[in-house]
């Protein structure tokens, strides 16, 4: 599953973990991932994957245009069940 994810400056995802490994590629921006106590940021024309069921969180740094890639599909996204995300 390929989702097409524009975040504006200040956007936040909370904290939530998910079945699906997550690969995201941002094309521009800049988001600071967050695991736990963990943080690391990803630029333009960079990757971060994240494993199945880990918890993780994100703010956009910046406007940022990016692609999140699941393995499998999200079908909570599918159901409407991501109310973490729909605030």
């Amino acid at each position: 599953m390929v989702a097409q994810i524009f975040l504006k400056k200040g956007c936040v995802v909370p904290e939530h973990n998910h079945e699906s490994e997550q690969m995201t590629l941002v094309v521009t921006g800049l988001l600071r991932f967050q695991f736990g106590l963990e943080e690391k940021v990803v630029g333009t024309n960079q990757a971060m994957n994240i494993p199945s069921k880990v918890k993780h969180a994100v703010v956009a740094l910046e406007d940022t245009l990016a692609y999140d890639i699941f393995s499998p599909i999200r079908h909570d996204w599918l159901a409407g069940d991501d109310a973490y995300l729909r605030k």
